[in-house]
């Protein structure tokens, strides 16, 4: 079966950082990309970062500049390195293997990251 594990979540204060990372494994076909979602309370899922497996990253306007997202050698395993973190960062954030418009191939479980003082 096809498998997305997150780990890294957790919470922090404004100004923070936190790594998340999220291995795939199983049956997985045609990973042309991996990226992050989030979801706050009452807001709709938002990209925050995705990468091709080229190496070609694209970043939300809100994260751009204090996210990195990279891709290790398998091309299988995403990390999302947050720093500077605002508490409008908080978000429950789920990894996912090609993401395009509010939706991906398959998903992690979720990872709870709160920022706050």
């Amino acid at each position: 079966q096809v498998q997305l594990v997150e780990s890294g979540g957790g919470l922090v204060q404004p100004g923070g950082s936190l790594r998340l990372s999220c291995a795939a494994s199983g049956s997985i076909f045609s990973i042309n990309a991996m990226g992050w979602y989030r979801q706050a309370p009452g807001k709709q899922r938002e990209l925050v970062a995705a990468i091709t497996s080229g190496g070609s990253t694209n970043y939300a306007d809100s994260v751009r500049g204090r996210f990195t997202i990279s891709l290790d050698n398998s091309k299988s395993t995403v990390s999302l390195q947050m720093n500077s973190l605002k508490p409008e960062d908080t978000a429950v954030y789920y990894c996912a293997v090609n993401p395009t418009w509010g939706r991906a191939d398959y998903w992690g479980q979720g990872t709870q990251v709160t920022v706050s003082s």
